[in-house]
């Protein structure tokens, strides 16, 4: 619909507010000629004309919507514009969309783009190829611009949509919701400072690397351990997507100080290296084969321990481990503990925008969609795993908890928006079948807050951990799951200072 000067003059503020606040500026390069927005909450269309976007000149001549905007604030809309739109953009965008058209990750990241709007003239759902030819078309003296891709994107008309956002935006409060309830209702565990500090062992800190067979090169290791006086006994720390070890320091320092080696991998097809090399242009996103990739650097780490490769680490065991992971690293951990991956979940819903329980670690367990049912990777040397906001609710199909055979610690915090606890921790906790499983809710906690760097001394799992492992390591025979079996964490005393902890019993 066309809006009035009046009402131009009204809402002018609320756009270059927008414009100035919001990644909003990248979403109408879409159209060639015009790009239609809708603002769920007025519901109202504004229409721009891209060869409006040439000039400030053009703008204040032309008749859309914009153009009306840009008259009713004197111009400053236009000045924003202008300078926007004619910023170069890094070349990089393009090598980036070029190594990554037709990866699993990238396109399944498009698929969830393409419900903000759709371009007449184009397929509903544009892949990274179509948007690769668009970005060579788009440069213009070798420079790449936003408005250069604009006018390079074929088609007449894009239709963007905001309504679908902020549906998302309610699904996701919905997902977190009974997480909430849960930490109101229940008791938080209380603090015990011993659990929390730093034990009496000094901890010391080196780099490794062992020869792998499944990796091109050597696997390269951060070791923790304590000085001297260790107890010999191993875990081992995997890092999430696009991480490392170093976000982990601060746990792998609160272990080894109380007795335990411990050792961080480098994933290297999707540490943090790896994020580098594909948003400069030189490497694709992470393919599906890092599914069971993972869990092998894991175990190859274990037979290193076990073989005496690994200097300064003779004595220490490797025919029980704990292995603690985190977001994509808390995955890897329950594959090893028994958890076997399976592409049933995958296939009837990937393909469905409009799941209730669809979130943003579905774009990730998505692309594994072609490795799913060939990464089963259990090592029954693994006694008891702590899974920190891990995606599994489609990954792992109904009745995949059978084949555990390590106990399982699955922790989620109660604002995580990248892994809602509610569909990816508390459905499947509570459909799991029973063994002495733990499932621990953090108030306030959210994917990235429950880390534990050297900074901040090991975070709000510190404690919380340390007791995990005591009690995996201390529990001999019986650590492993079996109807009945006893928490391996003691009652209480686990808790953190400044975040509440719960504990969630099954039904």
């Amino acid at each position: 619909m066309r809006i009035s000067s009046p009402r131009g003059r009204a809402l002018t503020c609320g756009l270059l507010a927008l414009i100035s606040a919001s990644p909003l500026c990248c979403r109408p390069a879409r159209a060639l000629e015009e790009i239609q927005l809708r603002l769920p909450l007025i519901d109202t269309y504004f229409s721009i004309k891209v060869s409006e976007l040439g000039s400030r000149q053009l703008l204040r001549q032309g008749n859309s919507d914009l153009a009306e905007l840009d008259r009713a604030s004197n111009g400053a809309l236009g000045r924003q514009l202008a300078q926007l739109f004619d910023t170069p953009l890094p070349l990089r965008v393009k090598k980036l969309v070029a190594n990554s058209a037709g990866t699993p990750l990238f396109e399944q990241a498009l698929l969830v783009a393409s419900i903000l709007g759709k371009i007449d003239g184009l397929p509903t759902r544009v892949n990274g190829e179509q948007l690769n030819q668009a970005l060579e078309k788009a440069k213009v003296n070798g420079e790449l611009t936003l408005l250069g891709l604009i006018q390079a994107l074929p088609g007449h008309t894009a239709t963007l949509d905001f309504e679908p956002a902020v549906r998302g935006l309610t699904r996701l409060k919905r997902q977190q919701s009974e997480a909430r309830q849960l930490i109101t209702s229940l008791s938080a565990v209380a603090v015990d400072p011993k659990l929390l500090a730093l034990g009496p062992l000094v901890p010391l800190q080196s780099k490794a690397s062992v020869v792998v067979k499944h990796r091109p090169a050597p696997l390269e290791l951060e070791v923790i351990r304590p000085a001297q006086g260790g107890n010999g006994q191993l875990v081992i720390i995997s890092h999430g997507l696009w991480d490392g070890p170093a976000s982990f320091e601060g746990w792998a320092r609160q272990l080894a100080s109380n007795g335990y080696t411990v050792v961080l991998p480098f994933h290297p097809g999707s540490d943090s290296s790896q994020q580098q090399a594909m948003l400069s242009g030189s490497a694709p996103p992470p393919g599906p084969e890092e599914l069971k990739l993972r869990p092998l650097d894991v175990s190859a780490v274990i037979d290193a321990v076990a073989d005496g490769r690994i200097a300064g680490l003779k004595g220490v065991q490797a025919d029980r481990v704990v292995v603690i992971g985190h977001s994509w690293g808390a995955t890897t951990a329950l594959q090893l503990a028994g958890a076997t991956p399976s592409s049933q979940l995958l296939k009837q819903r990937c393909s469905s925008l409009d799941d209730p329980a669809r979130n943003l670690s579905w774009v990730l367990q998505c692309s594994f969609l072609d490795a799913a049912d060939r990464a089963g990777l259990v090592d029954p040397r693994v006694i008891a795993v702590a899974a920190v906001s891990p995606p599994l609710n489609l990954l792992f199909a109904p009745g995949a908890s059978i084949g555990l055979q390590a106990r399982v610690l699955l922790v989620s915090g109660s604002q995580d928006w990248v892994v809602p606890a509610d569909p990816e921790a508390i459905d499947p906790f509570r459909s799991s079948t029973p063994g002495g499983h733990d499932l621990v809710l953090v108030a306030g906690g959210d994917h990235f807050n429950l880390r534990g760097p050297q900074d901040t001394a090991g975070g709000p799992l510190r404690g919380l951990l340390l007791a995990w492992v005591n009690g995996a390591f201390a529990a001999g025979s019986a650590v492993r799951p079996a109807p009945g079996a006893p928490s391996l964490l003691p009652p209480s005393g686990w808790g953190d200072g400044e975040m509440a902890l719960v504990r969630v019993s099954r039904p």
